[in-house]
């Protein structure tokens, strides 16, 4: 069976939702899961096989710098202790595909906070790194 290639899905058509407010100055955006994985043995067979013992969510939010969002979000809250958390909708919608793929990716925790960065003749830009404990599916394709 032959693909057409109009259904491929064209980033450019991706949106981010942090907390349900749209990040207009999304760069790129990631989530996924590592499965974490215990070797098994088994008498007679050479093979090494596996058992699945859970995930851990991780991902990345790349974004055009713009504003100070995330030291907004986060800033104030980290150097009081505390760790905020966050809900974070990932969204595709492709013109040309077939439907829209929407992900609710909870209880969101970014791993570092970049205060300040730049680079003369360069475009500014934040990168954001997170962890995950769980996920909705809200559409798929």
């Amino acid at each position: 069976m032959a693909i057409d290639e109009r259904k491929i899905i064209n980033g450019t058509h991706g949106t981010v939702f942090l907390d349900g407010e749209e990040v207009a100055e999304v760069k790129s955006f990631q989530a996924k899961l590592e499965f974490q994985k215990e070797e098994v043995k088994i008498a007679g067979k050479m093979a090494t096989g596996t058992k699945y013992m859970g995930y851990s969510g991780k991902g990345s939010l790349a974004l055009h710098k713009v504003n100070s969002r995330m030291i907004k979000a986060i800033g104030q809250q980290i150097k009081e202790g505390k760790e905020p958390r966050f809900t974070i909708i990932g969204k595709l919608a492709d013109p040309d595909s077939d439907g829209v793929e929407r992900i609710a990716i909870n209880n969101v925790s970014f791993d570092d906070l970049t205060l300040f960065d730049f680079e003369v003749g360069a475009l500014g830009q934040t990168e954001c790194p997170f962890t995950f404990t769980d996920y909705d599916f809200l559409d798929l394709i």
